[in-house]
């Protein structure tokens, strides 16, 4: 059974004090919801992250990683450096990744298929740009990336993967796709993993949100049956704006 998740992409922010701070923070929270709660902060904050959390329940995750093991890749970090500091959770395929730094289908299979091989969780990212929306292709573009990046694994694989869905015009414009919008697109992914592998394969994975998810639209967006959980942004900078958010199950 498919779990409720809400992870917090810090991005490139937060310096090591700062990263230390908002993370004492974070653990005067209280979860009363159900949800899974996940932090992704800087590569250079990763060990001190995962120090402050170890007892307290919430996962740290990295950003990204390269496929490779090990090599000339200089400035790059390997899943085998990640999991050393205790993250077995990687965020990959986000959109800003695609946009800024050309990662398309075939690296990020790559990279998917390094993270399962050293028994990672991959939070894989996908979404339209606005122009796709706008032409009615949206649906035409996340089924492409799920087939181009994830429909080479074997289905038991699948118990390692988290979706997360981001219509890219809504990343960090105050934008949001509506609940509906929401839930439409997160029906028709689960309906394309079904037709791909099976009922219960796209039954067990949880689809996340991404996009300008803000306290005061969480529940709303959450509420949905296809809606499992929110990537997010912004909002996750602020401890008490994300546990809004967390709580909103």
């Amino acid at each position: 059974m498919r779990k409720n998740i809400v992870a917090g992409n810090w991005k490139m922010n937060k310096d090591l004090p700062e990263t230390i701070a908002l993370a004492e923070e974070l653990k005067k929270q209280e979860n009363t919801g159900t949800a899974e709660v996940i932090v992704a902060p800087t590569y250079v904050s990763l060990y001190a992250a995962y120090e402050r959390f170890r007892e307290s329940g919430i996962t740290v995750a990295a950003q990204n990683m390269h496929q490779a093991t090990s090599g000339a890749y200089t400035g790059e970090i390997s899943a085998g450096m990640l999991k050393s500091v205790g993250v077995e959770t990687v965020i990959l395929g986000h959109s800003e990744r695609r946009a800024y730094f050309a990662e398309g289908d075939e690296l990020l299979a790559k990279k998917v298929d390094t993270a399962l091989e050293n028994e990672m969780r991959v939070i894989f990212c996908f979404g339209e740009e606005l122009e796709e929306r706008k032409g009615e292709k949206h649906f035409d573009v996340v089924e492409s990336q799920l087939k181009n990046a994830l429909f080479h694994l074997p289905a038991d694989a699948w118990k390692h993967i988290v979706l997360a869905y981001e219509p890219v015009w809504a990343i960090g414009t105050g934008e949001t796709a509506s609940p509906e919008q929401a839930q439409d697109m997160h029906a028709f992914i689960r309906k394309t993993v079904a037709t791909k592998y099976n009922e219960t394969v796209a039954d067990d994975v949880a689809i996340l949100y991404g996009g300008s998810v803000k306290p005061n639209n969480a529940k709303e967006i959450f509420s949905k049956p296809d809606v499992d959980g929110g990537l997010i942004g912004g909002a996750s900078l602020n401890a008490e704006d994300f546990f809004a958010i967390v709580n909103a199950f």
